[in-house]
């Protein structure tokens, strides 16, 4: 039986997490654990709140039957108070909020409910792959823009096209931003929303890592300039450690909700109402997430000293779990990333081109970068520093 592939299947790249999960292999095979920097999986147990009120959970939803495909109404409302703590914005939980299989869900079915064939969607570059593969499975075009450091990693709006503008229907951004770790203003959003709203463009705002940041002041959100046009993504496996938990949120535009919903409701029966409910008590419980940008703040300081000592260009993130390290002259990010994996120093890095793509002006602006996720432990850490001192560039 001849068994055909679509398309969209064969026409993927490998995702770049799969290829650096088969490097890690290939070095355990040789006999070296390596430290690994390459995925983003928080290392840190989820807190104790959180596994007690998901245990709890379980038998008080016992009889619960499927759950709602938005979320529960107690999901929501926890997820609008804490909005107003955090930002100071008032989201409506009956229509402007809906609960999602952690961001990646949202993200990659976000197009789906917006974008028609041949519509074109912005997305930076570097950037989550799924702002793209689910643009394409709606069979929409990507237009990349350049997230270049000669421009504070942030959108050069002027750059864009006139007539790419104009046929755009969703820009994606993402701050405290994956991978550079820039945490702009709210005069950066004040600007992009205006230019998305002139443009009659969706903004959809990342926002995974809006809790980890490193500065005095916590990064706004874009829903501080106003919900007409916008939708935000967020979740709690950055913040309270719940990768595999599966729990996150769209919020914005009453309009974009409504329409994301009734997606929601064809593709899956939504998130389990346990979950949601260790979800909720995460978001009641701020202690953990300080403690916890504490330690990455930690292991930021080390592992960039490090790298510094060895001679590489001193860069310090304002946010998220990752450096962005710009690697030696004359070497490519592939050379260098292979250089960390030499089995005497046994470090693994994302080379910055597979989490990239070429722009429109023909070149890949995360060329010369790795990144290091800052996901091991304070001991591991210290133990790839002492592993980078054999190294001198």
């Amino acid at each position: 039986m001849d068994i055909r592939v679509a398309k969209r299947i064969t026409a993927l790249p490998a995702y770049a997490f799969q290829v650096l999960d088969e490097k890690v292999a290939s070095l355990r095979r040789a006999g070296v654990e390596p430290i690994d920097f390459g995925v983003g999986d928080p290392s840190t147990p989820t807190p104790p709140v959180v596994r007690r009120a998901c245990q709890e959970a379980i038998d008080a939803r016992a009889q619960a039957g499927y759950p709602s495909y938005i979320g529960a109404l107690e999901f929501r409302e926890q997820v609008a108070e804490w909005t107003k703590r955090r930002f100071a914005v008032e989201i409506d939980p009956q229509t402007q909020v809906s609960s999602t299989l952690g961001s990646k869900e949202g993200i990659f079915n976000f197009a789906e409910a917006f974008v028609d064939p041949g519509d074109l969607v912005l997305i930076p570059s570097p950037g989550y792959p799924p702002y793209s593969r689910g643009t394409w499975f709606a069979e929409g075009k990507t237009y990349f823009y350049p997230l270049d450091e000669r421009n504070g990693f942030l959108p050069d709006l002027s750059a864009i096209p006139s007539d790419v503008a104009r046929a755009a229907k969703i820009m994606w951004v993402n701050y405290p931003n994956s991978p550079t770790g820039v945490c702009p203003g709210l005069d950066f959003f004040e600007q992009l929303v205006g230019w998305t709203r002139k443009n009659h463009i969706i903004l959809a705002s990342d926002e995974a890592y809006s809790e980890i940041y490193f500065g005095d002041e916590p990064p706004p959100s874009a829903l501080n300039v106003g919900d007409e046009g916008v939708v935000v993504f967020n979740s709690l496996s950055k913040r309270s450690a719940m990768t595999c938990y599966r729990a996150g949120w769209a919020a914005g535009d009453p309009r974009i909700i409504a329409a994301f919903r009734k997606l929601k409701t064809n593709i899956d029966s939504g998130t389990p109402t346990f979950i949601q409910d260790a979800a909720a008590a995460a978001l009641n419980d701020e202690t953990h997430v300080a403690q916890m940008r504490e330690e990455y703040r930690e292991r930021r300081d080390i592992l960039v000293d490090a790298l510094a000592r060895v001679g590489l260009r001193r860069s310090t993130p304002e946010g998220t779990l990752y450096i962005w390290q710009a690697v030696p002259e004359g070497m490519t990010a592939l050379d260098f990333a292979e250089k960390l994996m030499d089995p005497a120093i046994g470090i693994v890095a994302t080379p910055g081109d597979l989490i990239a793509e070429e722009c429109a002006d023909g070149h890949n602006p995360a060329a010369g970068y790795v990144r290091f996720a800052l996901t091991p432990s304070v001991e591991q850490v210290t133990l790839a520093a002492q592993r980078l001192s054999q190294l001198q560039f």
